[in-house]
């Protein structure tokens, strides 16, 4: 069988396959949960092509993913992210410290589902406040609200507990 091409809407659909992963990964902050809302997401999307207008695909689908989500939420028990699952999320190098990273993964845990949820969009997948605002159906201000909370509590929980590292004389 040979693979689809990357203009057909199989082959669009295969291409946004690690962004929508990691958006999944973020919503639910679980790989599993991540992976089956992965799932859900692509079946849908695949039986609905018909609905698509033809513009911005990625859009349409993160957009039918954040419905899902929503839809499943007041049923789904919640887990945490797990960053070291997450192989896909870009990053200049991992961090040196063991310590950092987990507490990187507690304050990403800690935020709200809805701090997030505009996080991951903005900073991770690059989206625009607009392009989020429509996604999420909420209006810009909202959007901008929710980022510059999202990152005053991460600031606020890497500052927190700070260990000043001790350094052998020289």
């Amino acid at each position: 069988m040979k693979p689809p091409a990357n203009d057909s809407f199989e082959g669009q659909i295969l291409a946004l396959l690690p962004s929508l992963r990691r958006y999944s990964r973020s919503l639910t902050r679980s790989d599993s949960d991540g992976e089956d809302l992965l799932q859900d997401c692509v079946e849908k999307v695949l039986a609905r092509r018909a609905q698509w207008r033809g513009m911005n695909l990625r859009g349409w689908v993160l957009t039918i993913m954040t419905n899902i989500y929503h839809n499943q939420r007041r049923t789904i028990v919640r887990g945490s992210i797990d960053l070291d699952g997450a192989t896909e999320l870009p990053a200049p190098e991992a961090p040196n410290d063991p310590l950092e990273r987990s507490r990187l993964e507690d304050a990403l845990n800690g935020l709200s589902e809805d701090h997030r949820a505009v996080l991951m969009l903005i900073v991770i997948e690059g989206y625009t406040y607009q392009e989020v605002a429509t996604l999420l159906d909420i209006p810009v201000g909202t959007v901008m609200s929710r980022l510059s909370r999202a990152r005053q509590q991460l600031a606020e929980h890497m500052k927190a507990d700070n260990v000043i590292t001790l350094r052998r004389p020289k």
